[in-house]
């Protein structure tokens, strides 16, 4: 219906799981790569759990998409089953034929078991690996549960024949923490818990799906309506889906291009069912507003009040309550130029009291009488406004709007980090590499993956939701929820949280080329490069066994790649691309600058 009003060829946040649509933030990818690792890690159980809507189900459509061909899986996704409907179940997903042993009579668990066992062993002997993929798995008794972990029994000498993956909600890690299932947590290989997208992960989430659906204008979210979003969806992508999509259909019932806040809120209360926007009904109704703010407004109305008595007796001016305003704390630029120095108040007479950013929208209904009575013109003719509805800006903005326009000091700070000097005016990416040095870009990162490389790393950030052009600042520490920026002779820092509002997910760094590494192209374009790579690979630090007597077939070297990029939990290629050696360089001590904690 919304569609076209916005410029949209399809819905963009249907809840149907349509594969356009797509999007793998860090903490998917990471899922991805431990289900992949679980394939490999000879048996065993693997868990993901998440919460409803977290994305568990794109998880697995992609695993499924990337299970290699020499893999039987079976996929079961109503586990509310008995043992007995859960063994058949299995068999049947396998092609594996059963039958009483008394004919005529009812199946028992030994009649499915044997013949399972002997289709393993024949899938083992021919190569292949056998998956188990149980779904909402939080649904499974107890019994079952111990049945799948006795099936993880059969093994040979070498390894275990059966691989199960369970994927639930996140009761099933309290199932498996219980002591009764303590022989099955045991046999756990692998274990992720999918949480929810980050603020910044939300606003890329939306922006895909719009772009998918045909957008090629402005996103119709304005920056207070995604910070919404993401606070009443709580980083969950089903709930993303479905606030979005009705707040997308108010703002066309109302005829506006633009999602606001409000209408985030609205949507709230229809697709939730709950009081979501509880917090914003109650600043905007004066009487039921929190005790810190009607004290506030208490404050400033008594200030006003004050004011008005001493205007009607004639101890000062009018026009000079209206420039205390104009120069307290909260005021912009412009209005303390406005205020003449002849007429400032008296050192005596204190400012006027700023309430915080979140408690001046609130207030402003309330306070809209006293402010019409009390704000007068300032001697230019301008209404001047009052302090209490400026929030001064914060400590990241000031530092942001402090740097240099160039990115020329950020890139040498970068390099001065490494040991190599960058002279005034040369292009980093092209200079560095004559001391060894290559450069890595990424548009779309998240914080998980600057923990991972574990480098210092140039930040893009824009000092405004409206700027296209950013400014680069050295991520120099991360710790926690706290990060420590570099920049234009100044450091700062500042909590993760409030650094994701001017930061977009674009990244640039260093990482040391290996010894024959080609100017163009992979690494093992060059016999030098493609030794160093075998070398580092077979590395007991890398999870190698060692360094063999036999030369390294290409096949073996894909496959120790695609191994050491899923116990580094990245997408495993099989692919030596740069961020691949820059994690082979820090598993393997190469030197190389790191991210110190943050003071």
């Amino acid at each position: 219906m919304y569609a076209p009003f916005f410029g949209l060829q399809h819905p963009p946040f249907s809840i149907a799981p349509d594969p356009r649509y797509l999007f793998m933030s860090e903490r998917h990818r990471e899922a991805l790569a431990h289900l992949l690792y679980g394939l490999d890690a000879g048996g065993g159980f693997v868990l993901l759990t998440g919460e409803v809507g977290a994305g568990k189900t794109t998880v697995c459509r992609c695993f499924l998409e990337q299970i290699p061909s020499h893999c039987n899986v079976a996929y079961i996704f109503n586990p509310k089953l008995t043992v007995r409907e859960l063994l058949r179940s299995i068999c049947d997903e396998f092609g594996v034929p059963h039958k009483p042993t008394v004919p005529g009579g009812v199946e028992t668990v030994k009649d499915y078991i044997d013949p399972l066992n002997a289709s393993l062993l024949a899938a083992h002997g021919a190569g292949r690996n056998t998956v188990l993929i149980i779904d909402e798995a939080q649904n499974l008794s107890a019994n079952v549960l111990e049945q799948l972990r006795l099936l993880t029994n059969l093994e040979t000498s070498e390894r275990k024949l059966l691989q199960i993956i369970l994927i639930g909600q996140p009761e099933l890690r309290a199932m498996v923490a219980t002591p009764s299932m303590e022989q099955l947590a045991q046999r756990v290989i692998a274990r992720f818990h999918l949480g929810a997208l980050s603020p910044q992960e939300t606003q890329q989430y939306i922006a895909h799906r719009l772009a998918v659906a045909g957008l090629t204008g402005p996103l119709p979210f304005d920056r207070r309506a995604m910070q919404r979003v993401h606070a009443l969806s709580h980083g969950v992508p089903r709930r993303i889906n479905l606030l979005c999509d009705r707040a997308l259909l108010g703002a066309y019932a109302a005829g506006a291009r633009q999602v606001t806040r409000a209408i985030v809120n609205r949507a709230a209360r229809e697709v939730f069912d709950a009081p979501a926007s509880a917090a914003a009904a109650r600043s905007a109704r004066p009487g039921t507003l929190p005790r810190w703010a009607l004290a506030g407004l208490g404050a400033v109305a008594g200030a006003a009040a004050v004011a008005a008595a001493g205007w009607g007796m004639g101890v000062w001016p009018a026009h000079r309550g209206a420039q205390v305003a104009a120069t307290g704390p909260g005021a912009t630029v412009a209005q303390r130029t406005a205020s003449s120095p002849a007429t400032k108040p008296p050192a005596a007479v204190a400012p006027a009291a700023v309430l915080p950013a979140s408690a001046a929208s609130s207030a402003a209904v309330a306070m809209a009488p006293v402010a019409a009575a009390s704000v007068t013109p300032t001697p230019s003719g301008t209404p001047a406004v009052p302090a209490a509805q400026v929030a001064p800006p914060s400590a990241l903005d000031q530092f942001v709007l402090a740097q240099p326009a160039t990115d020329a000091p950020a890139w040498q700070a970068l390099a001065s980090a490494w040991g190599a000097a960058l002279p005034a005016g040369a292009d980093a990416c092209t200079t560095l590499p004559r001391e060894g040095l290559r450069c890595y870009r990424n548009r779309r990162a998240g914080l998980n993956l600057v923990r991972q490389i574990d480098r210092p790393v140039l930040l893009a950030l824009y000092p405004s939701e409206d700027a296209e052009v950013p400014v680069l600042v050295v991520l120099r520490g991360l710790d926690g929820d706290n990060a420590a920026l570099e920049g234009g002779g100044r450091t700062l820092r500042v909590p993760v949280a409030e650094l994701a509002q001017v930061w977009r997910g674009e990244i640039a760094t260093l990482w040391r080329a290996p010894v024959g590494m080609p100017d163009r192209g992979e690494i093992t374009d060059s016999p030098a490069g493609a030794a160093w790579l075998d070398q580092r690979l077979a590395s007991k630090a890398a999870g190698g066994s060692g360094p063999g007597s036999k030369p390294v077939t290409p096949a073996q070297r894909q496959s120790r790649i695609h191994r050491f990029q899923l116990a580094q939990g990245v997408t495993p290629d099989g692919r030596a691309g740069p961020l691949t050696l820059m994690l082979l360089n820090r598993a393997t001590g190469v030197n190389e600058p790191r991210l110190r904690n943050t003071p």
